[in-house]
Formats: C-alpha cells, structure tokens, sequence
C-alpha cells in the first residue's frame, strides 16, 4: 500500500508514517515546516520529504490512502488534488479505528493525565510480555516509535485526544475510536478556541462515553467533581467502575505504595494526580490479564512520559523537573505535588503562557492561586506569541490580577526570566518549569547545569 501523509511533520502524524514504514508500506509525505524531533527521526527511515511545502505534483492516483493531519488548511492544494484523483482520505484516528476495530481498544481521554495513563498500561504490559499495539501522544523511554499497527495482535492502547481530527473532520480524536474499554481521568475546561463554553467541552466527554462498546467498561476518577456530575447526569451502557488515589506514603522523599496492610511499593513517580493515574492504569491492567501484584511491581521503575514530571537534573540538595503541565487544574496538582513530596525544600515554581486558552484573559481568570504551593512562583509569556496567535493584548497587571498570588512575579522576556533564576541560591531547594512550549528556546538541561554549580 502507498500511503500518502498531507502534514507529516506532527507528533502523532510523523509516528503513525514511521510505523507504517516498519510494516513495509511505500510513505510519502509533505510539509510546509518540519521541526525537531521529527525532521531528524523521519530523516532516520528515509521518508523526510526532500523538500518543504506542498507540491500537487506529490499526490498521483498510485496513492492508495491519504492521511490528513489537523496542521494542513481545508484549501490545501494536496487535499484539493486527492479529492479530484478520489483518493480516500482518512485523519490520523479515523485511520488507527480503521486498523484497530478488530481489537480490543483501551481508550484514555481526559483533560490531564492522559499520556502519562496511556504510558503506564505500555510499561506493564510491556514487562509482562502482552503484545499489543498502540498510540501515545509523547515519547517513552524504551521505545523507538509511538504508534505500532500490527495485524497479529489483539488489544490497542489509545491515547484518546479530544482535540479536533482533521481540518475536513470537526469531530473529537476521541470519538472516532469506539473504545471497549475507556477512562476519563477528569474534565477541566481547555482548547477555548474550539470549544467556546464549558458546557459545550463537556458534552464531548459524554458523547466518548456514549460511544463505548455496551459490554465494555468505563473507568472514571471519582475525585474529579466536574466528571462526577457528568456521570450521575447520564446514563450508560456500559459498565461504570470509579477510582480514586491510591493509598500510599511519603518517607525521605520516596512516594510508597500501600494497597494493602501486606506490603509498600516504592515508586519512582510521585504526586496525587500521578497516583490517581496509576490507579486507572492498574484496573485497565487488570482488565487485560495483569493482576494487581503484578502491576505494582512492574511500575516500580516507571519514570514517567517526557515531559510529565521529568526530572532534568538533581544532586543532594537540589532537583529540577520540567512538566508540560499548562492548564489552571494541571498547574495546581504538579506544584503541590512536588512540595508534597520534598516539603523541606524551597519551591521555585516557573510557568509559561503558551496556548490559545492560557493567553485569553477571561480564560485567564481560571488561574486564580494554582501556584500558591510554590515559596516562589514565576509567570513568562511572549507578546510576541500573543500576536502570532492573534489574541488581544496581555498586561503583566492582568497576570497578577488573574493568579491573585502574593508570591508570583511576571515577566515578559525570557532572558530575564534566566537572570533571575541564575541569582537564586538553590541548596535545599527544588525547580519546577511548566509549559506545553519551551520559554522562547531556554535549554534547560544547560540551565540545570549552571544551576548546580
């Protein structure tokens, strides 16, 4: 088969072309703009287009499958010439359904926690020697591609995204996929761009849930209000199991286990949302054949997703993560949790103003004290990213306004934002930097370094 990638540069778009390409499909693709890392891993498997941009010369009716992703314009000249050559054409999760609806599909959907569930179910199931295929949204430790598609296996893990498919298809990611087993680990108000009321964002969650397979399972944090209301307020047909955070305890900076009075399992990963995480990873686990003793052994040594609570660097009395964290509900749960787990520490908190949600200022006042575990707390964002993105302007007032914090200073160069952190004395003291981008290029790894001595 010859499949055909209309804006193969994306994260999930240039995983799903490199997989197809170790199955030993013919992958072609286009991009008006490909950055790292996927420039250099499709580079890797010989299928980085020669050059950038979009070319109709690209698209012949020798195409068997054209695959669209959410970066390419309704107007694409590519799309346009499919259409016209009558070239199916799938998105990216209208086409995993399509090689996964002979399977058994564990769906993860929620605002947060998603990657780092979907991660956790591929580590057990990976150390237990269950073959399965799968879809995750960041890269893993120990694993070269973040799709895999085979036809001679029975269970897929899916990392359900309720972002829009295609630029042609309006609907959910997660809709698509019809999942006979599904967890939502919460519902906190995001993509304001796409979805313009809450309500409207929460009706996604309950169509997902109306999708699922009547003689499946719907696994959903019983600690998250909003998805509480969501269940009581509907009825399903297929069978509801709740969870909450499991039991466990902090000693010398080490987050234990405790399932049962028997025994305590060391873990790497820490934190309430993370531990809530792991408690929905068990039951799907648990549903696939892994019983509960198992699990906790093999998730011993999980270190998490990238860039979920990645550590970056760290010496006796020092450490420093980074975490993607962006929302109002994400920001909250990662600062206390990394005070909760080193509370003798000084927390410097750092976040940055990234997405479309976080740079609208009614959307803005959803921040208000979600870094009031942190000693200290920093704000970044770029004035320029705000006119990039067309939004209306941004004061450093409307930021102090909104997070209402006593311990939080903004900035507006990220420069400044590095002086400041190189002034700080950090003995007995921990750094958190939270964003779904990269504070305008700071190399953390560099600053980590500089920092520790």
């Amino acid at each position: 088969m010859h499949y055909h990638f209309i804006a193969i540069g994306g994260s999930a778009m240039h995983n799903l072309a490199i997989a197809l390409h170790l199955k030993g499909e013919k992958v072609t693709g286009s991009d008006d703009e490909i950055f790292s890392p996927s420039k250099e891993r499709l580079s890797k498997y010989g299928i980085l287009p020669m050059q950038t941009g979009w070319n109709t010369e690209n698209v012949t009716s020798s195409i068997d499958t054209i695959i669209l992703g959410m970066h390419a314009r309704v107007d694409n000249p590519e799309l346009l010439k499919a259409k016209e050559l009558n070239i199916p054409i799938f998105s990216y999760p209208e086409f995993i359904y399509e090689q996964t609806k002979n399977q058994i599909r564990v769906v993860i959907g929620g605002s947060h926690g998603k990657t780092s569930i979907t991660s956790m179910i591929l580590h057990v199931l990976s150390k237990q020697n269950i073959d399965h295929n799968y879809m995750v949204g960041a890269q893993l430790e120990g694993f070269e591609c973040m799709v895999k598609l085979s036809n001679d296996v029975e269970i897929a893990i899916i990392e359900g995204d309720e972002y829009l498919s295609s630029p042609i298809d309006r609907r959910p990611k997660f809709h698509l996929y019809r999942p006979n087993i599904a967890v939502i680990s919460g519902i906190a108000w995001d993509h304001i761009n796409v979805f313009p009321s809450f309500e409207n964002y929460v009706d996604q969650f309950n169509i997902f849930a109306n999708k699922i397979d009547q003689n499946g399972y719907l696994i959903y944090c019983q600690e998250d209000k909003e998805l509480m209301k969501m269940v009581q307020s509907n009825s399903y047909n297929c069978k509801l199991i709740p969870y909450n955070t499991l039991p466990h305890e902090i000693q010398n900076n080490i987050t234990y286990l405790t399932p049962n009075n028997q025994f305590k399992y060391p873990i790497e990963i820490f934190g309430n949302h993370n531990l809530q995480n792991l408690k929905a990873a068990q039951i799907v686990c648990e549903k696939l054949g892994v019983n509960p003793e198992k699990f906790y052994l093999s998730i011993a040594d999980f270190k998490g997703a990238s860039k979920r609570m990645e550590l970056v660097i760290k010496n006796q009395n020092f450490s420093f993560y980074k975490d993607f964290a962006h929302s109002p509900s994400k920001l909250k749960a990662t600062t206390l949790a990394l005070k909760k787990q080193f509370p003798k520490r000084t927390l410097i908190a750092c976040m940055e103003l990234h997405t479309f949600s976080s740079l609208n200022l009614d959307f803005l006042k959803l921040y208000k004290n979600t870094m009031s575990a942190a000693d200290t707390a920093y704000v970044y964002f770029n004035k320029d990213t705000i006119r990039h993105k067309r939004l209306d302007d941004l004061s450093k007032n409307d930021v102090y306004n909104a997070f209402d914090s006593s311990n939080l200073k903004v900035f507006t160069s990220s420069k400044d934002l590095e002086k400041e952190l190189y002034s700080k004395k950090w003995l007995n003291s921990n750094l958190l930097m939270m964003s779904s981008g990269n504070f305008d290029g700071l190399d953390f790894k560099e600053l980590g370094k500089k920092l520790l001595k």
